[in-house]
């Protein structure tokens, strides 16, 4: 499939030091935010594939620092998998411009670009089949936390400042609602009321750090189960990608969308709530792999706070969905009417399925 009438993904990759011919090209992937390509080149007879990604500007106000990040991040996991068999499929690897830095920008069209190698016989799923998918998901990100935890240099770019902010992205959604510019507060009445009953639970985690009970990391921050590639043959979680929101934060936050993306078999957007439930194998092993690779470097209100992370990022989430529902989907890709607010309704039902079950949740954890 060529997709030449959007970009010309032909004359980015000109940019680029690939090696080859440019044969085509096809989106990838299932990300709200970013515009992915697969791409194929010709390389004396061979096909090599490489990944484009026009990053939004809209979203990521500071590519250049974004990168900054993502290379530091990286370059410290190539040192910490530098004796691993497959240590060059274990983390991303980008193919530089031509004057050696790591983004495009295509100052006309106001757009930044980057490539990477394709990583191959590895996928991403949206949904978790399996309480071995969730463990080695779990377990994936728990290692990327605990191998940036001794990554020294400066504090990380915030790439999007206030990202795991509830609070924040309470104080927007109440402004958003005031406004109520798209005139659609009518269709999301139900939401709007569970999230203003909410209110008062959402800066719980936010006092534990004031009090030094749990504290800053490096953290992935948008921890959801595509953001894994899993090998095709061993199910193993290899690789994590999408590093754009890798920043400072907290382990809950990360842990939190683990639960949020692997304990129901629904989708984000699934608009039969009949089907959002938690499984408490899939959570029960997502705890173990992540305890088994992170649980070294936690502290105690981290690892009591678990289950509460999951609520709350559950409930973040479904926060933002609702907000750029009533804005008039600005923010996420949507690609049916009323599509950010099936995801909300998703993720508050979520939340409220796992309030039914959390005493069995927390036993997992104890």
């Amino acid at each position: 499939m060529n997709v030449e009438l959007k970009y010309d993904l032909e004359n980015v990759g000109c940019h680029f030091d690939i090696k080859g011919k440019y044969v085509t090209a096809e989106p990838y992937g299932t990300g709200h935010i970013n515009d992915t390509f697969r791409v194929t080149y010709n390389r004396n007879g061979i096909n090599v594939l490489y990944i484009f990604q026009r990053i939004n500007p809209f979203v990521f106000k500071d590519p250049a620092g974004l990168m900054e990040n993502i290379s530091r991040v990286t370059s410290h996991q190539k040192i910490k998998e530098a004796h691993h068999p497959q240590a060059s499929r274990r983390s991303l690897n980008f193919v530089p411009c031509h004057n050696r830095t790591l983004l495009h920008t295509d100052r006309k069209n106001g757009t930044y670009w980057r490539c990477y190698f394709f990583i191959d016989n590895a996928r991403t799923y949206d949904v978790v089949t399996s309480p071995e998918m969730a463990y080695q998901a779990a377990k994936a990100f728990g290692s990327f936390q605990s191998a940036l935890s001794d990554l020294g240099g400066p504090r990380l770019n915030e790439t999007i400042p206030n990202f795991h902010n509830t609070p924040k992205r309470m104080e927007d959604f109440e402004n958003v609602l005031d406004e109520d510019k798209e005139n659609r507060a009518v269709l999301a009445g139900e939401e709007i009321k569970f999230a203003l009953k909410w209110k008062q639970k959402i800066g719980y985690l936010l006092d534990l750090q004031i009090k030094g009970e749990i504290p800053e990391r490096i953290t992935h921050n948008d921890c959801k189960l595509s953001n894994i590639l899993i090998d095709d043959d061993s199910g193993e979680g290899i690789c994590v990608i999408d590093l754009d929101t890798v920043m400072p934060g907290l382990s809950l936050y990360d842990f939190g969308d683990m639960v949020r993306t692997m304990v129901s078999p629904s989708g984000e957007d699934e608009n039969s709530l009949s089907i959002v439930k938690v499984q408490i194998p899939m959570f029960e092993a997502m705890v173990k792999g992540y305890l088994e690779s992170a649980g070294d470097i936690l502290l105690p209100a981290e690892k009591e706070n678990l289950v509460f992370g999951g609520k709350l990022i559950s409930f973040e989430i479904g926060l933002r969905f609702l907000t750029d529902f009533l804005e008039g989907d600005v923010y996420f890709k949507t690609s049916r009417e009323c599509h950010n607010l099936d995801r909300c309704r998703a993720q508050f039902r979520l939340v409220q399925e796992i309030e039914k079950v959390e005493d069995k949740l927390n036993a997992c954890i104890e």
